[in-house]
């Protein structure tokens, strides 16, 4: 059973990501289990992690941060429990220890992994982020990011301070759907299949996959400003999360060196524009998100030496406005 990323492996050496288990849904319905209420959710998330920052980038750029809180872990994994050898999300012991991290305000949790534990007795599966948490039943909604990224921008709007922007919109829901399978598996999860590949073969096929989307983003992104058209919309947020790591982290980290994000003059710019965003710089710690991916797995940077660059300032210029506002 696999408990972190870095078990999730197939028999020729590729990577495999699993299901996540936690998959209810809040509703703006009163009398559902799980109805939409301000004060009543928080959001568990990791700076370092891609998933949970979507679901922290929801929450900015609706204006949520009044009617659901959250929490950040550390960084850096570590042991969850004295009785085995799990590594994985923790929070800091105190409020100064770790800069943009706190302890478990609710649960008073050393891990992750226990939050699991409280909401499942018999839980045997990956111990992620992000974990939306109901404080009145004291239990996981859900860990799907996907999922709850359609929460945020739907169900709290009667709450929302930013209510009216909806990044699914009715009339591109086919094509946003068909833009995030491609992206997802040749981009957002494609990184992760570069970088856990533990032969050869798996690793090229991977890496062929992750160029021909990024090539694929980049001609779009020459025709229009964003990815599924002249609209901010929810694409644009999951495919922003990798692009943001890309040079930082995947190229050196995970090997995808072939074409670094500042060579893609489109795909840059654009990474920019959404930057820029209001709301989104605040869901980007570059120290966290590097400090993780090369403190956490020893088996790809045994030594968790953090390269020195690139520094790319996201806050500079682009060329979008071009396209229209």
């Amino acid at each position: 059973m696999a408990r972190s990323a870095l078990d999730e492996m197939s028999e020729i050496g590729a990577f495999q990501r699993t299901a996540s288990t936690f998959r209810n849904f809040i509703s703006r319905d009163p009398n559902s289990q799980f109805p939409a209420e301000s004060g009543r959710y928080h959001l568990y998330v990791s700076y370092a992690c891609p998933w949970a920052s979507r679901c922290l980038a929801y929450l900015k750029i609706k204006g949520l941060d009044n009617a659901i809180s959250f929490t950040s872990v550390k960084p850096i994994w570590a042991r969850t429990k004295d009785s085995d050898e799990h590594m994985g999300w923790v929070f800091p012991t105190s409020k100064t220890e770790e800069q943009g991290a706190e302890p478990d305000p609710l649960n008073g949790a050393k891990s992750i992994r226990e939050l699991y534990e409280l909401a499942s007795t018999n839980y045997a599966g990956k111990y992620t982020v992000p974990v939306l948490w109901d404080k009145r039943l004291k239990t996981i909604v859900s860990n799907e990011s996907s999922e709850i990224i359609r929460m945020f921008n739907t169900e709290f709007n009667d709450i929302a301070e930013n209510a009216a922007l909806d990044l699914y919109p009715p009339e591109v829901r086919v094509h946003i759907d068909e833009t995030n399978e491609w992206i997802y598996d040749g981009i957002n999860n494609g990184v992760y299949r570069c970088g856990f590949a533990k032969k050869q073969g798996p690793y090229e096929e991977a890496a062929k996959h992750l160029y021909e989307a990024l090539d694929k983003c980049e001609m779009i992104l020459g025709q229009q400003r964003y990815i599924c058209g002249n609209t901010l919309s929810e694409a644009d947020i999951r495919l922003f999360v990798t692009l943001i790591r890309f040079d930082e982290v995947y190229a050196v980290h995970f090997k995808c060196n072939k074409k670094l994000l500042r060579e893609y003059p489109n795909l840059l710019n654009y990474t920019k524009d959404i930057f820029q965003v209001p709301g989104m710089s605040s869901t980007v710690n570059m120290e966290h998100i590097k400090r993780h991916y090369y403190g956490s797995h020893p088996s790809i940077n045994p030594f968790g030496i953090i390269p020195l660059g690139p520094d790319i300032d996201f806050s500079s210029p682009h060329d979008r406005e071009k396209f229209g506002k």
